[in-house]
């Protein structure tokens, strides 16, 4: 699954969200990878983030507190 969001503010950034299963070796746990592009490149991102699928709920919990 993957989804792509227009990033507020800008021309062309993306805000580019996906789950990434054994993102470093076998074994490894599933992570979203959040990766933000000024320019568009939803894949090349310029800043990239992983959050363990195990701490997603607390996550959205967070940010909907910002909101």
């Amino acid at each position: 699954m993957s989804k792509i969001i227009q990033l507020n503010g800008t021309k062309k950034g993306v805000i580019s969200i996906e789950k990434l299963d054994e993102p470093y070796g076998k074994g490894t746990h599933s992570v979203a990878s959040i990766g933000i592009s000024l320019v568009g490149n939803e894949n090349e991102p310029e800043w990239k983030v992983h959050i363990p699928l195990e701490n997603l709920d607390e996550l959205i919990e967070a940010l909907r507190e910002l909101k």
